[in-house]
């Protein structure tokens, strides 16, 4: 097994790795103020600003095929690039993205809402989570009934990431209550001018999710993305898009968070001597640098799954559990190893640990993956030995 990177691999890691350091790192005293002042860490021009640098390097739609003129890079590339996108804590995005359910829009809502999307022009969230529908997506409430021409969609949807933004939302909907997940669910496209309003939510971190309200918002036949009731398979489609990259760019922040660890404990002197020389700190970080190369390589055995065109739902479960679970621990070895400092706003530390505590929850939850993981092995899906078996 080879387990280098080709030349073109360490050339776009190595370019986002200096973009990182050169661009992003350098805005962190800053966009912790505004954090503090719960205020966005970076304004949409900001963003966008920084978008277009990368634009101009030709970074743009990383994973988007390049007949839409992005850069349709690899699963393992973008696992990558997540990685180090993940040693800031700045909440900075490549440009050029669209939603990959987009793209079963048929010509008209391509060019309504996919190119403009891709281009950055407008914005999208997926709206199918609900107060009584998280990790049971299946028993969703919010519906939409026939009238005439049109549908009538009534229900509340909640903690959908980008709600606040978004322009136009996808909206999974039951259409025939009697088939339910099974053929009775559709997906619309509804723009925001047709009728529904936002809220955001409050959390513990900086993740800045919404609820939408839809009250008799009409929206014509010609939105409904795909067919009418196979919008959960659509939906189905978005959640198992990329589960690695959430734990991907976990690996970023681990390297960061470990490596402030070292520095620290070289540095800081207790009774006489460095901590470093402490056989319980020694302990913390030996843990820390095994647990943080296993998941380096649980993620690009995901991704190298994907590339391969292999089921690698059980790969990415996996990967999507052992990083959310390890990343916090880590994390809270790095906080323990400061000291009273590392539980101060004064470091970013505290900011990571609440930031990495939601990985443990969206995009399905460690009780999801393990329900998951074990199901697989129970009924013979996967063989223990995976790939190698």
């Amino acid at each position: 097994m080879d387990f280098s990177l080709s030349t073109e691999e360490r050339e776009v890691r190595d370019w986002v790795r200096t973009f990182v350091q050169r661009e992003l790192m350098p805005l962190e005293p800053e966009v912790l103020r505004r954090e503090r002042r719960n205020e966005p860490g970076l304004t949409s021009d900001e963003l966008a600003a920084l978008q277009l640098k990368a634009k101009e390097s030709g970074f743009w739609g990383v994973q988007t095929p390049e007949e839409y003129g992005g850069m349709g890079l690899s699963a393992v590339m973008t696992a990558l690039l997540e990685a180090e996108l993940g040693r800031t804590f700045v909440p900075f995005r490549f440009g050029g993205a669209a939603d990959n359910i987009l793209f079963h829009a048929n010509d008209e809502q391509k060019e309504r809402y996919l190119l403009p999307t891709i281009a950055g022009e407008r914005k999208s969230c997926f709206a199918i989570t609900e107060p009584g529908a998280g990790s049971d997506a299946k028993n969703i409430r919010t519906s939409a009934r026939k009238d005439g021409a049109d549908w009538i969609i009534n229900g509340e949807k909640t903690f959908i990431t980008g709600g606040n933004e978004a322009d136009f939302a996808m909206v999974f909907a039951v259409t025939d209550p009697a088939k339910g997940a099974a053929g009775g669910v559709t997906c619309f496209l509804v723009d925001r001018d047709m009728g529904w309003k936002s809220e955001p939510i409050d959390t513990m971190g900086e993740w800045g999710p919404a609820s939408l309200v839809f009250d008799e918002v009409r929206v014509p036949e010609s939105q409904i993305l795909g067919e009418e009731g196979r919008g959960f398979a659509l939906a189905m489609q978005w959640i198992g898009r990329g589960r690695y990259l959430l734990p991907a760019r976990a690996i970023g922040s681990c390297e960061r968070l470990i490596s402030m660890a070292i520095e620290h404990a070289n540095t800081r002197e207790t009774f006489g001597a460095p901590i470093a020389t402490r056989q319980a700190i020694q302990w913390m970080i030996a843990d820390s640098g095994v647990e943080l190369e296993a998941l380096r390589w649980l993620v690009l055995h995901a991704a190298w799954q994907v590339d391969s065109g292999m089921d690698s739902r059980h790969a990415q479960s996996i990967a999507k559990l052992y990083g959310g679970i390890k990343a916090n621990e880590i994390v809270d070895r790095v906080l323990q190893i400061h000291g009273g400092m590392g539980y101060t706003r004064e470091l970013p530390i505290e900011r990571w640990y609440r930031e990495l505590r939601l990985l443990r929850i969206y995009e399905g939850t460690d009780e999801i993956q393990r329900r998951t993981i074990a199901r697989n092995l129970l009924k013979g899906h996967v063989k223990i030995g995976g790939a190698l078996g």
